[in-house]
């Protein structure tokens, strides 16, 4: 235990007009968590994706469990006993648990596949790792947080002794969390080595035996936990000290903009009602599954509503499909950005472009290229997107430069309420800062905003209000002065057969 499984020197990587890695170290050691930590673009996934073999380094040495390779291909990665568990799982959701565990490696006899002994020695594994969960069970019908413990248990099967793992906590409930802990601290004893990529930086205490950190490419430096601070190590992040994780702008509360009355969406959107004024940023709050993004989709047509009324501006407005909502000028930032708020194998520049088309076309629908031009170059002028140019695909972007596109899209046509859902999920804390002061800016600009946050400490140090649902409803409303954790927490947990009278 304890004895160096991995060493990385002087790993340079290039990509085209970008230096992605400039002559990195790394090093992790036999039964421990290592938190590798950035901002994002700071060559974190870079420097894993090269340990994983799915990029090879341009120079450089990487030693895994005395073993010395100039570069890795996936498969001499696996071979030499390193598992990568991506942020966005890799599942093939029509298999089986025991079929995703053997994909690739298949057990034969002649022609035909053991299925069987494939299922008894993942039930094996599962079980091993206290895992409910059938090998039999088609894995598209699993929880997000369930598909990614069968990727672990898989890649104990395939007796992996480095463990990578990209944002694991970013999709799940705070009890998911504990289970997914419990795990790691299992994989710890067994001496695994374990690479732990978060932006969630308060986890780590829980975790974390010692930290790596990046900026820019470079490696900055590594120490034990216990011997740093959370601001100390988002100094070392930035590069800079940042005064105000949450930085709040007072503004006087104006007139009503919008109001949602009596909405009725399916059993997780049932009699909503609320409403948004000029001059404050609204938070819901609630835990995972608690209706909040159903309740956004509802609002903006992407889900069919039953019943409900929803006001703008004093008049009503008909909303049947996600376009009589961007005509009105409601948007929505929409929680997974990657999937439902950008065409990632697209360019910024297309990103922006594509919902704004009817005023970016004349009227032959020819598309005007100099007023896109100028409504792109204003958008990162504005918003402050860091990109090498309009036509780098918008997949390529860091999570909160990716976030400010979704954004300045909507506000190329002057919309006048904008919807966060987990606006700020996978990207660092100085990107963090960045959208909270975009949303104050958009406060003081006249705008309505409403965001949901499953992060406690976000809701209560950007909201003006914070509005609570739980099971589908909303069970109570307070303001920033009046909000607590423990307030916001027994609202959060009102289920109906808690309610007494």
């Amino acid at each position: 235990m304890n004895d160096v499984i991995v060493k990385m020197e002087n790993i340079c990587k290039t990509f085209p007009g970008v230096k992605a890695l400039d002559d990195v170290h790394f090093e992790l050691r036999s039964g421990e968590v290592m938190a590798l930590l950035g901002e994002n673009g700071a060559g974190k996934s870079t420097l894993m994706k090269i340990l994983s073999g799915v990029y090879s380094c341009d120079s450089g040495d990487i030693e895994i469990l005395g073993n010395h390779y100039s570069t890795l291909s996936p498969k001499q990665a696996q071979a030499a006993g390193v598992a990568i568990i991506h942020q966005e799982l890799n599942m093939c959701r029509h298999l089986t648990v025991a079929e995703n565990m053997f994909l690739g490696r298949e057990m034969r006899g002649g022609l035909v596949l053991k299925n069987r002994e494939m299922e008894k020695i993942a039930k094996t594994i599962l079980d091993d790792l206290k895992i409910d969960i059938s090998p039999s069970q088609v894995v598209g019908e699993l929880a997000v947080s369930k598909q990614q413990m069968v990727e672990i248990a898989k890649s104990l099967s395939m007796d992996a002794k480095v463990l990578i793992m990209d944002e694991p906590t970013s999709s799940l409930s705070a009890k998911e969390i504990e289970d997914l802990f419990r795990i790691v601290r299992t994989l710890k004893e067994k001496g695994c080595g374990i690479v732990f990529i978060s932006h969630r930086l308060e986890e780590l205490q829980h975790i974390a035996d010692r930290v790596t950190i990046m900026r820019d490419g470079h490696y900055i430096t590594s120490m034990n936990y216990k011997d740093t601070t959370i601001d100390e190590i988002i100094s070392h992040m930035v590069g800079r000290e940042i005064k105000e994780k949450f930085p709040r702008v007072n503004c006087e509360k104006g007139r009503k903009i919008f109001e949602v009355k009596n909405l009725n969406a399916g059993p997780m959107v049932r009699d909503i009602n609320f409403e948004l004024y000029a001059g404050e940023i609204v938070g819901f709050a609630g835990l995972v599954g608690a209706g909040r993004t159903e309740t956004t989709r509802a609002i903006f047509g992407a889900d069919p509503k039953t019943e409900g009324t929803i006001i703008l501006e004093g008049q009503e407005v008909k909303i049947t499909c996600v376009n009589d909502s961007i005509k009105a000028g409601i948007v929505l930032a929409p929680e997974d950005r990657k999937r439902d708020g950008l065409c990632t194998k697209l360019s910024l520049k297309d990103n922006i472009a594509l919902p704004n088309l009817d005023f970016l076309c004349n009227k032959l629908g020819v598309v005007k290229n100099k007023e896109i031009n100028e409504t792109c170059d204003k958008a990162i002028g504005n918003f402050k997107i860091k990109t090498a140019g309009l036509d780098v695909d918008a997949g390529t972007l860091s999570g909160g430069n990716q976030q400010k596109v979704v954004v300045a899209k909507w506000l190329a046509r002057n919309s006048k309420v904008v919807i966060f859902d987990e606006p700020t999920r996978g990207i660092d804390v100085a990107a963090k800062v960045e959208i909270y002061n975009l949303m104050n800016k958009l406060k003081q600009e006249g705008i309505a905003v409403m965001f949901v946050s499953s992060e406690m400490p976000e809701i209560m140090g950007i909201a003006d209000r914070i509005i609570v649902m739980c099971d589908g409803r909303i069970t109570g409303e307070m303001s920033a002065e009046e909000a607590t954790q423990e307030k916001i927490m027994t609202l959060a947990t009102k289920f109906e057969n808690k309610l007494v009278g």
